[in-house]
């Protein structure tokens, strides 16, 4: 791994000239304090004053194929020697081969993939189409998501980050999904709570009207929420009520899809395949901004001789595109799929359990592949959480403390609430996971002297 000697004065002036004109996402600009990143390979990243971190959040969990793969930043250079940009019109060798690829991927006969730059953008355009092809309006989707910034997107998640834009006006209805750990049916196992949760969103359905439904949106895996693994059945069970009543099923995989869970997608762990997928974040890592939504032939015949109005400058980028083909075909060439579920089971998944066992501050330990999450708590018993819910300032320290004592270690983490997520690149070795895990391990003394 090559690093360049540091350079203090360098970092210095990238941040010097990111505080003067660049406006974070999310933050109140006068609070925060970006890292200067100097570099990065493969798992890991370092600042200008020689620091280096392993990756274990993926950047925003979706460097799955991990920094600076050479054989996608190859492709990138190769494509832009070539052809640079070219309208959404025309066909494309790269294009169609990133749709081919995709579409060879998803579940059942998401065989149509419409282009778009992000996640958000796919959510907003699934959405688009579920309304028009039913001809109806409401779309239900659960509290604990979360689907994107833009309009409708943001009206669909269900955390806090929707707040501030909601206007109660966006045909969205929130539900409750299966969550056993901190169950909002008292369940006691997850039987239980698959069945509670399918009462209660049958019901929702049934007092919302269900022929003024047209779409459930869901994450496949809950991501940013906190890695709810649902019980079995759950998402079967979903998609039979969507399809008792003409509705829409769409499959949120933009966090947990390629390769993320240790399957290509999170949905084929339950053997259910939706009428529309979103997918973003690991179709190429993130190394040009790509996402989309893949469509069931019913869907996308809505559309044959009806024009589907909606569209991007740059759907379906041939950069992104020929990145998207690089990152697809390594991943299977070099079995990062595999990977992924191999050091989930075999080793993220035993560790983070021995871990619990050790440390009070950890309630729960739940995931799949390299998707994982720990729930910190006040007291194992209560299961009272490390910090109140959506904590800021000094409400939030116990967690602001333990991220910084990750950092000190050398490890940067995925805080959210009062959860750590572990959640590494695909192609992460058994080796830096156990670095990682020792870190981390470390950093939970800090949790576990806020607990009593």
């Amino acid at each position: 791994m090559s690093t360049l000697p540091p350079d203090p004065a360098a970092g210095a002036a990238v941040k010097a000239a990111d505080r003067a004109h660049v406006f974070h996402s999310w933050s109140a600009q006068g609070l925060i304090d970006p890292l200067p990143v100097a570099g990065a390979e493969g798992s890991y990243f370092w600042d200008y004053d020689g620091n280096r971190y392993l990756d274990f959040a993926s950047q925003l969990v979706n460097t799955n194929i991990g920094h600076q793969h050479p054989k996608v930043v190859a492709a990138i250079q190769e494509q832009a020697g070539k052809l640079c940009t070219l309208a959404p019109g025309f066909a494309v060798d790269v294009r169609s081969e990133a749709a081919r690829l995709i579409a060879e991927r998803t579940p059942g006969d998401l065989d149509k993939i419409f282009f778009t730059n992000g996640g958000a953008e796919a959510v907003e355009n699934a959405v688009r189409m579920a309304r028009l092809h039913t001809g109806r309006t409401k779309v239900l989707s659960t509290y604990r998501s979360y689907h994107g910034g833009t309009a409708a997107a943001i009206h669909l998640t269900g955390d806090p980050r929707r707040w501030a834009s909601d206007t109660g006006a966006a045909g969205v209805v929130h539900f409750w999904g299966p969550f056993l750990y901190r169950s909002p049916f008292h369940a006691e196992n997850e039987a239980q709570e698959c069945e509670r949760a399918l009462a209660h969103l049958e019901q929702t359905v049934a007092f919302e009207g269900p022929q003024s439904i047209a779409a459930i949106i869901l994450e496949t895996v809950p991501g940013t929420a906190g890695i709810m693994v649902p019980p079995p059945g759950y998402l079967a069970g979903v998609r039979e009520i969507c399809d008792r009543h003409g509705i829409v099923f769409i499959l949120d995989e933009v966090m947990a899809g390629f390769g993320r869970t240790g399957h290509w997608f999170a949905a084929d762990h339950f053997g259910v395949t939706p009428d529309l997928l979103t997918f973003a974040k690991g179709v190429n890592s993130g190394y040009v901004p790509l996402g989309g939504v893949a469509i069931n032939a019913e869907i996308a015949a809505t559309f044959d001789q009806r024009p589907y109005p909606g569209g991007l400058t740059y759907s379906g980028h041939p950069l992104a595109c020929a990145s998207a083909v690089a990152t697809l075909n390594a991943m299977a060439e070099e079995r990062i799929v595999e990977n992924a579920a191999e050091i989930g089971e075999k080793v993220i998944g035993p560790a983070l359990r021995e871990i619990a066992e050790r440390h009070p501050s950890v309630g729960e330990v739940r995931g799949l592949g390299v998707f994982w999450a720990l729930d910190l708590v006040r007291n194992k018993e209560t299961r009272e959480p490390l910090v109140p819910y959506n904590a800021a300032g000094a409400d939030n320290a116990p967690m602001a403390e333990f991220a910084a004592a990750c950092k000190r270690g050398g490890l940067w983490p995925f805080v959210n609430m009062n959860r750590t997520h572990v959640v590494p690149a695909c192609t992460v070795t058994e080796a830096e996971v156990k670095e990682g895990l020792t870190a981390l391990d470390e950093a939970l003394t800090v949790a576990d002297a806020h607990t009593v």
